[in-house]
C-alpha cells in the first residue's frame, strides 16, 4: 500500500479544479437579461458561488419576481453556460498537477458538483481531466445540495470509501460546510478571497487563505501524506 493507501479524494469542480466561476456568472446575466433583469453584477454572482445551478436560479425566481419555472430557468442557464464552456474553460495548472500526482499513487478520486451532470461531463471533458476523474456527483442526483453533505456522501458511496478517510477540496463556504457535515477532512483554496475568515473554513484541515494562488500540488500532497500516516 502507498503512502496515500486508505485516502479517496473527492473534489468540487467548479473555482476549484478549473477557473469557471467567470463562465457561471456570463452564463447567468445572459439568462437573468432574457428575463429582463439587467443589472446583474459580479458581486451578485459571488453570493452563489458554492450553491447548485438548481438552488441558485430558485434563488432568483424569488428575488427577481420571475414567471419562469426553476425548470426554465435551469434549462436556460445551462444552455448559456454550455454555449460558453465548450470554448473558454481551463484547469488550474496545479490543481490538474495534484490530479496526476495522486492518480500516479493510485488514489480513488471522484468529483462532487452543485453543476448539472451535462455541465460536469462537459467540463472534465474539454479540459482532459476525465481521463483520471469517472466517478462523478451532481447535486441534481441528490436531495439536498451543498451546504448538505449528500453530494460527497454518494462520492464516498460510489468510491467504496468511508467518509473518514475522504478528502474533500473545496473552494467556497458552503462545500467546506458540506464536507465537515459529511465528516471529511478538507482542503480548502477560497475562491472569494474576501471570505477566507467564514467560519465554514475554519473546518477545514488545511486552509489556504490566498487561493489556487497559494495552492501547489506538492504541499497538498506532502500534507496529504502527513494526515494519511496519523490516522
Amino acid at each position: 500500500m502507498g503512502p496515500l493507501g486508505g485516502i479517496s479524494a473527492v473534489f468540487d469542480l467548479d473555482g476549484t479544479l478549473v477557473d469557471s466561476e467567470p463562465n457561471y456568472y456570463e452564463a447567468g446575466r445572459r439568462t437573468l437579461a432574457e428575463y429582463g433583469v439587467a443589472d446583474f453584477t459580479w458581486a451578485d454572482h459571488e453570493a452563489y458561488v458554492g450553491i447548485s445551478t438548481r438552488e441558485t436560479v430558485a434563488d432568483w425566481k424569488r428575488r427577481y419576481g420571475l414567471r419562469a419555472t426553476v425548470g426554465e430557468l435551469l434549462a436556460v442557464k445551462n444552455r448559456h453556460y454550455l454555449d460558453i464552456a465548450r470554448t473558454s474553460v481551463r484547469a488550474y495548472p496545479e490543481m490538474r498537477a495534484f490530479v496526476e500526482l495522486l492518480a500516479g499513487a493510485g488514489v480513488p478520486m471522484a468529483v462532487a458538483s452543485g453543476s448539472s451532470p451535462e455541465a460536469i461531463g462537459t467540463i472534465l471533458a474539454r479540459t482532459g481531466l476525465d481521463a483520471h476523474l469517472r466517478t462523478v456527483v451532481s447535486a441534481d442526483e441528490v436531495a439536498r445540495g451543498k451546504p448538505a453533505p449528500d453530494v460527497f456522501l454518494e462520492a464516498a458511496r460510489r468510491l467504496g470509501t468511508q467518509p473518514a478517510r475522504c478528502v474533500v477540496l473545496e473552494d467556497a463556504a458552503p462545500g467546506a460546510a458540506a464536507a465537515h457535515a459529511a465528516g471529511m477532512r478538507c482542503i480548502a483554496i477560497p475562491y472569494v478571497a474576501a471570505q477566507a475568515d467564514a467560519p465554514e473554513f475554519a473546518t477545514a484541515g488545511l486552509l489556504l487563505r490566498g487561493g489556487q494562488e497559494e495552492f501547489t500540488a506538492r504541499a497538498a500532497y506532502d500534507w496529504l501524506v502527513r494526515e494519511a500516516r496519523a490516522a
